[in-house]
């Protein structure tokens, strides 16, 4: 006699002992089990592990491809400008299907759109068009991931599951300029591109054992009918609040990465560079492990001290590091590389408090909204900073001490004045603390 999964007994048929169990999927493990994050936030890190391929390995494509900046700019950013222009229906879904469809459809894309950067595209248009499929892929992995952890968890569970996937993306994206940096030594730039097809792959089979096929039971109301009404959304000024700092923080976090390598290889054409420096991709992957720490870290001490003077640390250190770190090819190759080390780390001080700010700010039944407009944000903002730095050396010098200066400095602006609009989004709030803070200090 077997059990089914209530418990009530049912009858095994005579000749049919374990034929279908030894062929079977292993168990699905219960959403929001320690089994089931796990394995979102390692299929989230297998499908990402490609995503930075291309700023990895920008100034060779630069170089071949005859690129400005302001085109190299496009090129990185379309990735978030797609994502932007796709999340919202790929994630409304998950409203009403299953979020292992939106997943499963990302995940897809993603493992079409590197093999044909690798293979096909030949320029600037053709390029442009296969890193907009990547990013449509990503829309249908990253939010519909986060909201499958999220939604069966409350307070300190669902905060540490939330910085759990912001650390997965953290060493997701730092891994990509590692694993750019290797194939492309030993095979050439394709294999960069053709490890993160394969990566994408795997991640494909996760989520086809571990993402439930039917959608879970709702408690209270229906979703909304419309796919774009963030009406409720923007009533909600704490929710709101969290999104405009993670805009800001995105669009300072997708310049330094997208610009991060091709500085750190001017820096050396100018300085040259002692034989212990390492390559300019390393700088980035070091970054990644050091970040993943400082995100879990600034989630905890946002818990005890209040998620709003962790941003102002993150936000402060962060702005100060981008006005010195352009300057820093001015005096040494090592300097610059750990200069953009340290900002890189730095910005992740406020990456998983920002999201899990914007979550546990999310009224219950307006949930999948928040997040759509909270990610629709802050790739926005991932779109817009790779091409003001772009923009910038074009005007001042991509070869230039100024041109640099100025691309990685105008930066501190940006994210200040989202500092600013975050407090005086949430100005009236009363400062409290604990997982599930959302109100911010006067």
């Amino acid at each position: 006699m077997r059990t089914n999964d209530a418990g009530v007994g049912r009858r095994r048929e005579p000749g049919t002992a374990n034929v279908w169990e030894k062929h079977a999927w292993p168990e699905r493990p219960r959403p929001g089990s320690g089994t089931f994050i796990l394995a979102i936030v390692s299929a989230q890190v297998l499908t990402q592990i490609g995503a930075f391929a291309l700023p990895a390995l920008l100034p060779g494509h630069i170089a071949r491809w005859h690129l400005s900046g302001t085109e190299a700019g496009w090129l990185v950013g379309s990735f978030f400008a797609a994502y932007v222009a796709a999340v919202p229906a790929l994630l409304a879904m998950t409203d009403r299907l299953p979020v292992r469809l939106a997943w499963l459809t990302g995940a897809a894309l993603t493992a079409v759109s590197q093999p044909g950067f690798a293979l096909v595209a030949d320029g600037f248009w053709s390029g442009l068009v296969l890193r907009a499929i990547a990013g449509v892929g990503w829309a249908g992995a990253c939010m519909p991931g986060l909201k499958a952890i999220a939604d069966p968890l409350e307070g300190v569970e669902q905060s540490r599951a939330v910085s759990m996937h912001a650390a997965g993306v953290a060493v997701s994206g730092a891994a990509s300029f590692m694993v750019a940096g290797l194939p492309r030594a030993v095979a050439g730039p394709s294999a960069a591109f053709l490890f993160g097809a394969a990566a994408a792959a795997g991640a494909f089979v996760i989520a086809v054992w571990v993402m439930p096929a039917a959608l879970p039971a709702r408690a209270g109301a229906p979703p909304s009918a419309g796919l774009l009404d963030f009406r409720p959304v923007f009533r909600n000024r704490a929710a709101l609040a969290w999104i405009i700092g993670y805009t800001v923080h995105t669009w300072e976090l997708a310049a330094l990465r997208a610009w991060g390598v091709t500085f750190l290889t001017v820096a050396i054409a100018r300085q040259g560079a002692p034989e212990w420096l390492p390559g300019p991709t390393v700088p980035f992957t070091v970054a990644g492990p050091a970040g993943i720490a400082v995100s879990v870290t600034g989630n905890e001490l946002a818990r005890r001290f209040g998620r709003f003077h962790v941003v102002i640390l993150a936000i402060g250190g962060a702005a100060l590091l981008s006005l010195v770190a352009g300057w820093g090819a001015a005096v040494s190759a090592p300097l610059a590389a750990a200069l953009v080390g340290l900002w890189n780390a730095t910005i992740y001080l406020d990456s998983s408090a920002l999201t899990a700010g914007t979550v546990a700010a999310a009224d219950r039944h307006s949930r999948g909204a928040t997040m759509r407009l909270h990610s629709m944000a802050g790739y926005a903002g991932g779109f817009l900073g790779p091409l003001g730095v772009g923009l910038i050396l074009d005007l001042a010098g991509r070869d230039t001490l100024i041109g640099w200066g100025l691309g990685f400095g105008h930066l501190a602006v940006v994210t200040l004045v989202g500092l600013a609009a975050l407090r005086w989004m949430a100005r009236s709030r009363q400062p409290s603390r604990g997982a599930n803070v959302v109100a911010l200090p006067k």
